[in-house]
């Protein structure tokens, strides 16, 4: 049970600020990204063995993250405990990283939920077309035109916004 333990802690660990800002970038604040992938977490933890045997465990985790997100969208309490000690902030404090947060969800704004989620996946948790694919539950190459539409409406928008 340890090594178990111990597998879940590396992988958690190693992932936590990955899982956090691709919520964000879906649309989360910072403080319910924490809670969807702490949920999602606990979710894999309560059944490690099980997700360990996954053909690819980034997959399934990310799977899990987008259905105890669009299930927090469902209902409003989160069955939050209250803690003694708060964690610490995951981003440095500064104008930096809030312009290039806002420049980054003004772009992601303009795009569909689908192209936002497939550029967030690929791009901000660097997960494979692959991976993409199987936590979407679309073929590839409907990550790869996806991506490559979001990507080039991006472009669109951007050259229009330097025109004005």
């Amino acid at each position: 049970m340890q090594e178990s333990d111990d597998g879940f802690t590396s992988y958690m660990a190693a992932r936590w600020p990955t899982l956090v800002r691709s919520l964000v970038t879906l649309g989360c604040e910072p403080h319910e990204a924490e809670d969807v992938a702490q949920a999602a977490l606990l979710r894999c933890y309560a059944s490690w063995e099980r997700v360990c045997r996954a053909d690819d465990l980034d997959a399934y985790v990310f799977r899990t993250v987008l259905n105890v997100w669009n299930k927090s969208r469902r209902r409003r309490w989160w069955n939050e405990r209250p803690v003694e000690l708060l964690p610490e902030r995951l981003e440095p404090e500064g104008m930096d990283v809030a312009d290039t947060r806002a420049t980054i969800e003004h772009a992601l704004g303009g795009l569909s939920p689908e192209h936002r989620a497939v550029l967030t996946l690929r791009f901000v948790a660097d997960l494979s077309e692959q991976q993409t694919a199987t936590v979407l539950r679309v073929p590839v190459g409907t990550v790869k035109s996806r991506t490559a539409r979001a990507i080039e409406q991006m472009q669109r928008s951007h050259a229009r916004e330097e025109l004005t």
